[in-house]
Protein backbone atom coordinates (compact mmCIF):
# COMPACT_ATOMS: atom_id res chain seq x y z
CA UNK A 1 0.00 0.00 0.00
CA UNK A 2 1.74 3.05 -0.98
CA UNK A 3 0.41 6.74 0.25
CA UNK A 4 1.10 8.78 -2.63
CA UNK A 5 -0.49 12.22 -0.78
CA UNK A 6 1.82 15.27 -0.27
CA UNK A 7 0.71 18.42 1.42
CA UNK A 8 0.28 21.29 -1.57
CA UNK A 9 -1.71 24.32 -1.09
CA UNK A 10 -2.44 24.49 2.72
CA UNK A 11 1.03 23.96 3.03
CA UNK A 12 2.00 26.12 6.31
CA UNK A 13 5.96 26.35 6.08
CA UNK A 14 8.53 27.51 3.49
CA UNK A 15 12.30 26.41 3.40
CA UNK A 16 14.67 29.03 2.84
CA UNK A 17 18.08 29.33 2.31
CA UNK A 18 18.95 25.74 3.98
CA UNK A 19 22.49 25.28 5.21
CA UNK A 20 24.64 23.26 2.36
CA UNK A 21 26.39 20.77 4.66
CA UNK A 22 22.92 19.59 5.37
CA UNK A 23 21.22 19.32 1.89
CA UNK A 24 21.49 16.00 -0.39
CA UNK A 25 20.71 15.76 -4.03
CA UNK A 26 16.62 15.39 -4.46
CA UNK A 27 18.57 12.54 -6.82
CA UNK A 28 20.01 10.74 -3.82
CA UNK A 29 16.38 10.58 -1.80
CA UNK A 30 15.30 6.70 -2.46
CA UNK A 31 11.92 5.32 -3.09
CA UNK A 32 11.66 4.44 0.65
CA UNK A 33 12.38 7.46 2.04
CA UNK A 34 9.94 9.15 -0.58
CA UNK A 35 7.30 7.06 0.95
CA UNK A 36 8.32 8.20 4.08
CA UNK A 37 7.56 11.70 3.12
CA UNK A 38 4.74 10.96 1.70
CA UNK A 39 3.04 9.56 4.75
CA UNK A 40 3.70 12.55 6.46
CA UNK A 41 2.50 14.47 4.10
CA UNK A 42 -0.80 12.52 4.11
CA UNK A 43 -0.64 12.94 8.04
CA UNK A 44 -0.21 16.72 7.45
CA UNK A 45 -2.64 16.89 5.25
CA UNK A 46 -5.86 15.29 6.90
CA UNK A 47 -5.04 16.80 10.29
CA UNK A 48 -4.00 20.48 9.43
CA UNK A 49 -8.10 20.74 8.28
CA UNK A 50 -10.91 19.39 7.30
CA UNK A 51 -11.29 17.62 4.68
CA UNK A 52 -11.61 19.36 1.45
CA UNK A 53 -13.60 16.89 -1.43
CA UNK A 54 -10.07 16.98 -2.96
CA UNK A 55 -8.42 16.14 0.00
CA UNK A 56 -11.21 13.15 0.78
CA UNK A 57 -10.31 11.64 -3.08
CA UNK A 58 -6.88 11.42 -2.29
CA UNK A 59 -7.63 9.42 0.59
CA UNK A 60 -10.26 7.53 -0.76
CA UNK A 61 -7.60 6.09 -3.40
CA UNK A 62 -5.67 4.36 -0.62
CA UNK A 63 -8.50 1.78 -0.72
CA UNK A 64 -7.17 -1.43 -1.94
CA UNK A 65 -3.72 -2.91 -2.27
CA UNK A 66 -1.28 -5.32 -1.81
CA UNK A 67 0.54 -4.24 1.34
CA UNK A 68 -0.06 -6.61 4.26
CA UNK A 69 1.51 -4.90 6.75
CA UNK A 70 -0.15 -3.38 9.96
CA UNK A 71 0.74 0.22 8.34
CA UNK A 72 -0.76 -1.18 5.20
CA UNK A 73 -3.69 -2.49 6.91
CA UNK A 74 -4.28 0.51 8.80
CA UNK A 75 -4.38 2.64 4.87
CA UNK A 76 -6.61 0.59 3.45
CA UNK A 77 -8.88 0.67 6.51
CA UNK A 78 -8.80 4.76 6.27
CA UNK A 79 -9.41 4.42 2.27
CA UNK A 80 -12.42 2.46 2.95
CA UNK A 81 -13.79 4.30 5.78
CA UNK A 82 -12.72 7.37 3.55
CA UNK A 83 -15.15 5.90 0.56
CA UNK A 84 -18.41 6.02 2.83
CA UNK A 85 -17.73 8.99 4.45
CA UNK A 86 -19.23 12.42 3.02
CA UNK A 87 -17.70 15.39 2.91
CA UNK A 88 -19.96 17.09 5.45
CA UNK A 89 -20.11 14.55 7.85
CA UNK A 90 -16.09 14.28 7.87
CA UNK A 91 -16.06 17.81 8.67
CA UNK A 92 -18.28 17.69 11.13
CA UNK A 93 -15.72 15.17 12.93
CA UNK A 94 -13.04 16.97 12.39
CA UNK A 95 -14.40 20.01 14.53
CA UNK A 96 -15.77 17.99 17.31
CA UNK A 97 -12.03 16.39 17.59
CA UNK A 98 -10.18 20.19 16.91
CA UNK A 99 -12.17 22.71 17.05
CA UNK A 100 -10.75 25.76 18.92
CA UNK A 101 -7.33 26.15 20.52
CA UNK A 102 -6.74 24.54 23.42
CA UNK A 103 -10.73 24.50 24.20
CA UNK A 104 -13.97 23.20 22.62
CA UNK A 105 -12.27 19.94 20.93
CA UNK A 106 -11.62 16.77 22.21
CA UNK A 107 -8.09 16.09 21.09
CA UNK A 108 -5.25 19.09 21.58
CA UNK A 109 -2.85 18.48 18.74
CA UNK A 110 0.37 20.54 20.29
CA UNK A 111 3.69 19.39 21.36
CA UNK A 112 3.61 21.65 23.92
CA UNK A 113 0.20 20.80 25.56
CA UNK A 114 1.52 16.78 25.81
CA UNK A 115 5.07 17.78 27.17
CA UNK A 116 4.25 20.59 29.85
CA UNK A 117 0.55 20.40 29.65
CA UNK A 118 0.31 24.11 28.62
CA UNK A 119 -0.21 25.43 24.91
CA UNK A 120 2.54 27.72 23.91
CA UNK A 121 5.07 26.59 25.92
CA UNK A 122 8.99 25.54 26.30
CA UNK A 123 8.37 23.24 23.50
CA UNK A 124 7.24 25.91 20.80
CA UNK A 125 10.40 28.37 21.57
CA UNK A 126 12.54 25.28 20.90
CA UNK A 127 10.82 24.48 17.70
CA UNK A 128 11.07 27.89 16.55
CA UNK A 129 14.49 28.41 17.11
CA UNK A 130 15.12 24.75 15.35
CA UNK A 131 12.38 26.24 12.02
CA UNK A 132 14.80 29.42 12.46
CA UNK A 133 17.94 27.13 11.97
CA UNK A 134 16.69 24.85 9.21
CA UNK A 135 15.51 28.00 6.97
CA UNK A 136 11.41 27.51 7.78
CA UNK A 137 8.90 30.05 8.52
CA UNK A 138 5.22 30.11 8.50
CA UNK A 139 3.45 30.88 5.18
CA UNK A 140 1.07 32.82 6.70
CA UNK A 141 -1.82 30.99 5.79
CA UNK A 142 -2.83 29.49 9.61
CA UNK A 143 -3.24 30.84 13.27
CA UNK A 144 -2.46 27.83 15.07
CA UNK A 145 1.49 27.66 16.66
CA UNK A 146 4.43 26.20 14.61
CA UNK A 147 4.13 22.69 17.37
CA UNK A 148 0.56 21.73 15.93
CA UNK A 149 0.98 17.67 14.78
CA UNK A 150 0.27 19.19 11.58
CA UNK A 151 2.81 21.37 11.00
CA UNK A 152 5.56 18.90 12.61
CA UNK A 153 4.34 16.21 9.96
CA UNK A 154 4.83 18.87 7.21
CA UNK A 155 8.18 19.58 8.31
CA UNK A 156 9.50 16.18 8.10
CA UNK A 157 7.92 15.67 5.01
CA UNK A 158 9.19 18.99 3.31
CA UNK A 159 12.77 18.15 5.44
CA UNK A 160 13.13 14.32 3.44
CA UNK A 161 11.38 15.03 -0.12
CA UNK A 162 12.76 18.98 -0.63
CA UNK A 163 9.79 20.50 -0.48
CA UNK A 164 11.06 23.27 0.96
CA UNK A 165 14.43 23.71 -1.10
CA UNK A 166 17.05 20.24 -0.70
CA UNK A 167 16.29 17.65 0.81
CA UNK A 168 18.24 17.22 4.36
CA UNK A 169 20.70 14.63 5.64
CA UNK A 170 19.25 11.89 7.50
CA UNK A 171 21.16 12.45 11.10
CA UNK A 172 19.07 16.30 10.27
CA UNK A 173 16.02 14.19 10.03
CA UNK A 174 16.66 12.35 12.90
CA UNK A 175 17.51 14.95 15.31
CA UNK A 176 14.54 16.76 14.36
CA UNK A 177 12.29 13.52 14.87
CA UNK A 178 14.11 13.45 18.40
CA UNK A 179 13.38 16.81 19.84
CA UNK A 180 10.14 17.53 18.68
CA UNK A 181 8.23 14.27 17.93
CA UNK A 182 9.27 11.44 19.42
CA UNK A 183 8.47 12.36 22.67
CA UNK A 184 4.40 12.97 22.51
CA UNK A 185 3.41 11.90 18.88
CA UNK A 186 2.39 8.42 19.67
CA UNK A 187 0.61 9.14 22.49
CA UNK A 188 -1.28 11.65 20.31
CA UNK A 189 -1.77 8.81 17.52
CA UNK A 190 -2.85 6.61 20.30
CA UNK A 191 -5.24 9.11 22.07
CA UNK A 192 -6.61 9.95 18.90
CA UNK A 193 -7.32 6.53 17.80
CA UNK A 194 -9.43 6.09 20.54
CA UNK A 195 -11.01 9.18 20.85
CA UNK A 196 -14.79 8.97 21.32
CA UNK A 197 -15.58 11.53 18.42
CA UNK A 198 -13.21 9.68 16.00
CA UNK A 199 -14.44 6.91 13.40
CA UNK A 200 -12.88 8.23 10.07
CA UNK A 201 -9.79 9.67 12.18
CA UNK A 202 -9.47 6.98 13.94
CA UNK A 203 -7.87 4.32 11.04
CA UNK A 204 -5.84 7.72 10.95
CA UNK A 205 -4.43 7.81 14.33
CA UNK A 206 -3.79 3.61 13.97
CA UNK A 207 -1.82 5.21 10.78
CA UNK A 208 0.25 7.37 12.63
CA UNK A 209 0.72 4.99 15.74
CA UNK A 210 2.14 2.52 13.64
CA UNK A 211 4.24 4.74 11.64
CA UNK A 212 5.78 6.75 14.09
CA UNK A 213 6.66 3.86 15.78
CA UNK A 214 8.42 2.46 12.56
CA UNK A 215 10.36 5.92 11.94
CA UNK A 216 11.62 5.60 16.06
CA UNK A 217 12.64 2.58 15.21
CA UNK A 218 14.70 3.10 12.11
CA UNK A 219 15.90 6.38 13.74
CA UNK A 220 17.87 4.26 16.50
CA UNK A 221 19.23 2.03 14.16
CA UNK A 222 20.36 4.21 12.12
CA UNK A 223 22.04 6.21 14.87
Amino acid sequence: MEATAVVGGSARSERKAPQSEEQVSAMDVSDEDMLRGNVYGLLARVLAAPMSDETLEMVRSLEGGDDDTELGRALETLGVLAARTPRGKAEDEYTSLFYGTGAGGEMTPYASFYETGFIYDRPLAELRKDMIDLGIERSGTTVEPEDHIATLCEIMHGLITGAFGAPVRIERQRQFFQRHIANWVGQFFEDLEEAESAVLYMPIGTVGKLFIAVEAEAFEMAA
